[in-house]
């Protein structure tokens, strides 16, 4: 897989909506974010039809990939972040420059639903894209240093580092309230120990699955995989969602699953009730309560890229970033 170039201070970072529109942002928050980002030495751009907005908080097929184009095409910019998360951006796979993109590789950076999108480029393009923090998530102000700082590990250095636990996580509604808050201690748990290195993939698992028949999929047989859900996903439908993607892998060489939303009901009982349905894991290295998906703070790591997994000693090393 090819890494695209590190960004450095002075570049111009794009800010595309290929989901949900930055219309959703208060005037604030796009103000906070963008500044964040200038006092980390970028100048920060935003795609024509960022903040255009229909009827589901998106806007058309046509104008998301537009932005999307443009922003890979134009020379000045050296990197990408999407706006937000949201529910639609599948939508834009078949239309989409492949081509235009492997032949103008940058950093390409979002989580959730922008799942499908950083998989599907890595899949076509052969490039190494990010799971990592939107331009929204830099609104955020308690524990935004966790957050940028592996942000600035992973997408501005070559160096080898390592991923270990925040200090304290929080799943409270920061963008409503940034005083009032609630944290706890943070601790990475291990349901199996043991290491593996391998290629990495995954992200948001009920959104990647939705890859799984189509020409985007990439090939996880042997790979690494993160996997974390939302508020919206449940027991069950983690468990189905679980089981739909490690019977397309067949094997893997290691599992890790980021922090669940209290709302999801997914317990420590549930989650290890569903982990213990599954023979493979018992043989293989698996963290869970981990720094990625829809909690506070979040860390960056490379779909496409490689990671070395240590379960007995709880950390991550990303290998090839």
């Amino acid at each position: 897989m090819r890494i695209p170039e590190k960004l450095k201070q002075g570049d111009e970072i794009r800010i595309i909506a290929p989901s949900r529109s930055a219309s959703i942002l208060s005037e604030e928050g796009v103000q906070t974010a963008k500044e964040r980002l200038e006092n980390l030495g970028f100048n920060v751009s935003f795609g024509k039809h960022a903040f255009d907005k229909d009827l589901q908080n998106s806007t058309s097929i046509q104008r998301r990939v537009e932005d999307l184009h443009e922003a890979f095409a134009d020379e000045n910019v050296k990197g990408i972040l999407t706006v937000i998360g949201g529910f639609n951006s599948n939508e834009l796979l078949p239309y989409i420059d492949y081509e235009l993109i492997k032949e103008n590789p940058k950093v390409f950076c979002g989580y959730s639903d922008i799942t499908a999108i950083g998989t599907a480029i890595s899949t076509q393009t052969g490039m190494v894209t990010y799971s990592g923090p939107h331009f929204s998530s830099f609104q955020m102000q308690k524990a935004q240093e966790y957050q940028t700082h592996f942000f600035t590990q992973c997408l501005m250095q070559d160096v080898q580092f390592t991923l270990e636990p925040s200090e304290q996580w929080s799943d409270d509604a920061w963008y409503l309230d940034q005083e009032n808050r609630v944290f706890e201690e943070t601790v990475w748990k291990t349901y199996n120990d043991g290491t593996a290195s391998g290629e990495l993939w995954g992200g948001n698992l009920c959104t990647l699955n939705l890859l799984q028949g189509t020409k985007y999929m990439p090939e996880i047989e042997n790979a690494i995989l993160f996997v974390e859900d939302d508020e919206m996903t449940i027991p069950e439908t983690f468990a189905r969602d679980l089981t739909s993607l490690l019977q397309n892998a067949q094997s893997i060489k290691a599992l890790v699953i980021g922090r669940f939303q209290r709302a999801s009901k997914i317990t420590e009982e549930q989650l290890l009730f569903i982990l213990d349905k599954h023979p493979i894991l018992k043989e293989i290295p698996v963290l869970y309560d981990v720094d990625f998906g829809h909690t506070q703070p979040i860390f960056t790591f490379p779909l496409g890229g490689e990671v070395q997994v240590d379960a007995s000693n709880g950390f991550l090393k990303p290998l090839r970033f």
